[in-house]
């Protein structure tokens, strides 16, 4: 009896932890960046592919031109085409969008972005997968995207504020016309 109360005691207190769900980072090899004018007319689509990821071949970016004093509605795609078929990052960065965040950062004022109110987390904060550009006077402009995971969430456009890990910081070269 004594050995098996010790049998009953001894196996119930070592019970396994529970093991901790790591979630790693996304593997993003492709960014589709379509902007859509306002006012009507064709969308204009940039594109960042990297299919071999960090080191290896330089990623193939494709930037665009858009029309001055116009507003445009982004919108953004992302893949991991090192699967098969392509991961769509898209779907995770939606069903993760407290962890997420995009920011638009322009070296010129000759294009600015800011969150549409509708693209927002469970707390109204925004993620970035739709909202707006606007373009002033002709010129160029480097629009860089910046996917950040696990930012401090703000409604500001400041990566550096907001910290976090970057998964994807893609530069499209942009022509105002």
């Amino acid at each position: 009896m004594l050995l098996l109360c010790s049998f009953v005691l001894f196996s119930t207190s070592c019970d396994k932890e529970d093991p901790e769900i790591i979630n790693e980072e996304e593997v993003i090899t492709t960014l589709t960046y379509t902007l859509t004018p306002q006012d009507g007319g064709a969308p204009v689509v940039m594109s960042f592919r990297d299919l071999d990821g960090d080191g290896g071949n330089a990623p193939t970016i494709t930037g665009g031109t858009l029309n001055a004093n116009a507003t445009y509605s982004g919108s953004l795609v992302l893949l991991n085409e090192q699967e098969s078929p392509a991961e769509d990052i898209t779907t995770e960065i939606r069903e993760e969008a407290e962890e997420h965040q995009f920011f638009f950062i322009s070296d010129d004022d000759s294009v600015t972005a800011s969150y549409n109110t509708s693209d927002v987390d469970a707390d109204g904060l925004p993620v970035g997968l739709i909202h707006n550009v606007t373009t002033t006077d002709a010129g160029s402009a480097n629009l860089t995207v910046i996917l950040r995971h696990e930012p401090s969430k703000t409604a500001e456009n400041d990566p550096n504020a907001a910290g976090g890990e970057t998964d994807i910081e893609v530069t499209f070269p942009i022509t105002v016309q």
